[in-house]
């Protein structure tokens, strides 16, 4: 039994996608990112930060969307989307991993000053502005990669592209579309994967980013 923890447009949609692209069996238990359930002591025993994904899976608990990336190609290989030792693709495999990481950590301070913090008096214009400059740098470096291939990796789709074809998803809610045309181009091509398209109507409806872009403020 696989069983995935889960809120909308989080970071635990990185699993929810990948476990359709490999063809498993699970099932979803979903989650409001704005309520207390997160802080039920339930939850906690599972993820101790509170935070989404958790993933239920051969009798334990994962509740790091990296680590689990990891953990479900290197225990099912067969589904062909990890890179592992003596691969010639291995570390490139390792680098967008935890740069997806990178992307996620501008997203999260964005999302924090844009949606989390409520009143205008708690936000930083000037983090705001910096953070957004700091994701268009980040994105860039998926820019130079993409708008020669259309994977993360020369020998196409994978895994890594999940994790951070997530933080791309998300940061065009940041990030003008119509900069980064390859980036663009990249998601386009994520939007038409199956696997993609069935994830995306499993994830639930939008409670955290409900604008479609969130412009940092001049002052």
């Amino acid at each position: 039994m696989i069983r995935l923890h889960h809120c909308p447009q989080a970071r635990s949609f990185r699993t929810l996608w990948l476990l359709h692209e490999m063809g498993e069996a699970f099932e979803t238990r979903s989650y409001s990112f704005f309520d207390k359930s997160l802080r039920h002591p339930d939850f906690l025993a599972l993820s101790p930060a509170g935070r989404v994904p958790a993933l239920e899976i051969d009798g334990r608990v994962l509740f790091e969307s990296g680590a689990i990336t990891e953990y479900l190609v290197e225990t099912r290989p067969d589904c062909g989307l990890g890179r592992f030792a003596g691969d010639a693709e291995r570390a490139d495999w390792l680098e967008w991993l935890h740069f997806a990481e990178t992307i996620g950590q501008h997203i999260a301070n964005l999302t924090q000053h844009h949606i989390a913090l409520r009143e205008d008096w708690m936000r930083s214009p000037t983090v705001m502005r910096l953070e957004a400059k700091r994701l268009e740098k980040a994105l860039e470096v998926v820019e130079r990669v993409v708008a020669q291939r259309d994977w993360l990796l020369p020998s196409g789709f994978s895994a890594v592209d999940t994790n951070v074809g997530y933080g791309v998803m998300i940061a065009r809610r940041f990030v003008p579309v119509g900069l980064l045309p390859a980036v663009d181009a990249y998601y386009g091509r994520i939007a038409q994967r199956p696997a993609f398209r069935r994830a995306l109507a499993e994830d639930g409806v939008a409670e955290i980013y409900l604008r479609d872009f969130y412009e940092a403020p001049d002052d």
